[in-house]
């Protein structure tokens, strides 16, 4: 796979053949309440068209308090085939009960009333404040502009990423180009994240055995693509892609009810149609996979208050499970996470939180060492489970860059596991807090 060459392109969701989008402002967290309201009339309102029927597969939330869209969304990937994904920011609706799913429901009747485009092939998402109704007239008028400005031009992939964001301080989004059976195809993602991170998506929102239980703003990713592939191998591709990426990112540890991944692919590349088991699907994979990580670093990076990025890497794990959960407590630990952003090399505060995951640990056995990101030059702080010789000062140079990799082995069978992860920040603490006597200041 390395051999593979990516051209990036402009456009995002809109450089694959066949796809439109949009972005409007309909006000609907209202202006002057909430987090965010500093940006004014920022767009809040995206739609994003397939010009035909696509093929769809979805990750979602594994979160037992899942949103309205999410259950819209879960159900309706399951028959294959969508066209539109409708997605609101300013507004999880989540935890709104009967009224939630109605209006989930009304805002896919909407757009397809407007698009002549079959109900059950529109989806849905939603980012912002649970638990608040959605302002319902706003997103009909929203739903109404958005389907009048549809376009395939840069500017609309761009009008597009702006309304999905949230605290996000910048858009995330990527297109590339490749061949494939011959023909070029093309990839293309937009996504939004900055709080409320830690990922764990499953194709259906049930919870796995081997995912973490102790997981809980949103992450949101809408995926494009003009290759011709069956439904069971772009779900497959997407399982893989979205396990190696977004459900291996934390910004604060907490997962969202709202996490979502959407994927169209319509064919209209012209390439032989992409199935299990065959060539093209490890090119296909490879593409797919190279989208999402890009997008999942970018939301580590975009962090609310992230000053630092660390990758944590962990190997030496008797199983899988506990090499992620060894990763997991160290990307997860306040203590660590705020030693990362003072540029302190505490591996106390490591080994500690390595103790206390649900990996085998054994003390004189563990090894901890910094390098720069994907490197394999490592000054190690701890061997044996005993300091090196390595100097504080040396150790605080290997720490103080913007992003490092940390590198834990446990020595004790052949599993491994990593995790991008972000320092804790007063930043982060301030943007959170709120104050209850100023809705302003208050977040999702």
């Amino acid at each position: 796979m390395s051999k593979l060459k990516f051209k990036v392109v402009p456009g995002s969701v809109v450089a694959p053949q066949g796809f439109l989008a949009s972005g409007v402002f309909c006000d609907i967290k209202r202006l002057g309440t909430g987090k965010g309201s500093n940006k004014g009339q920022k767009r809040d309102l995206a739609l994003i068209v397939s010009e035909v029927p696509a093929i769809v597969a979805g990750m979602f939330t594994t979160n037992q308090i899942c949103a309205a869209p999410v259950k819209v969304c879960a159900e309706r990937v399951q028959a294959g085939t969508a066209q539109a994904i409708v997605v609101n920011s300013g507004n999880a609706n989540a935890c709104n009960g009967k009224r939630g799913m109605k209006d989930a429901l009304a805002m896919t009747a909407l757009v397809a009333k407007q698009l002549h485009i079959p109900d059950e092939h529109i989806l849905v998402g939603s980012t912002g404040r649970i638990g608040v109704t959605l302002p319902m007239a706003n997103v009909r008028e929203g739903i109404l502009a958005g389907a009048q400005l549809l376009g395939n031009e840069v500017a609309c992939a761009d009008e597009a990423v702006e309304a999905i964001m949230t605290s996000d301080t910048r858009p995330k989004q990527i297109a590339i180009e490749f061949k494939l059976g011959g023909k070029t195809v093309r990839i293309g993602g937009i996504c939004k994240g900055a709080g409320m991170i830690q990922p764990g998506m499953s194709a259906t929102g049930a919870r796995p055995a081997a995912l973490p239980q102790g997981l809980h703003a949103t992450m949101l990713c809408f995926i494009t693509t003009d290759a011709a592939i069956e439904a069971k191998a772009l779900h497959a591709c997407l399982q893989e892609a979205v396990a190696n990426s977004f459900n291996r990112i934390t910004v604060d540890g907490d997962m969202s009810t709202n996490d979502t991944v959407l994927v169209l692919a319509n064919g209209l590349a012209g390439n032989a149609e992409v199935r299990s088991q065959k060539s093209g699907v490890k090119t296909f994979q490879a593409a797919l996979n190279h989208v999402t990580l890009e997008l999942a670093k970018m939301i580590v990076r975009d962090g609310e208050g992230v000053h630092r990025v660390v990758t944590v890497r962990v190997a030496g794990a008797k199983t899988i499970q506990e090499a992620d959960a060894a990763a997991r407590a160290v990307a997860n630990s306040a203590l660590v996470k705020t030693s990362w952003h003072g540029g302190d090399p505490n591996w106390g505060r490591i080994i500690d939180a390595l103790g206390y995951s649900a990996a085998t640990v054994v003390e004189d056995r563990v090894d901890i060492g910094y390098s720069a990101p994907g490197s394999r030059k490592i000054l190690w702080s701890l061997k044996c489970g005993q300091p090196t010789k390595a100097t504080f000062k040396e150790l605080c140079t290997a720490a103080a860059p913007k992003e490092f990799d940390l590198h834990i082995r446990l020595n004790l069978g052949k599993a491994d596991a990593l995790m991008y992860a972000a320092d804790l920040t007063e930043a982060y603490v301030d943007y959170n807090k709120g104050d209850v006597t100023d809705p302003t200041t208050l977040g999702g």
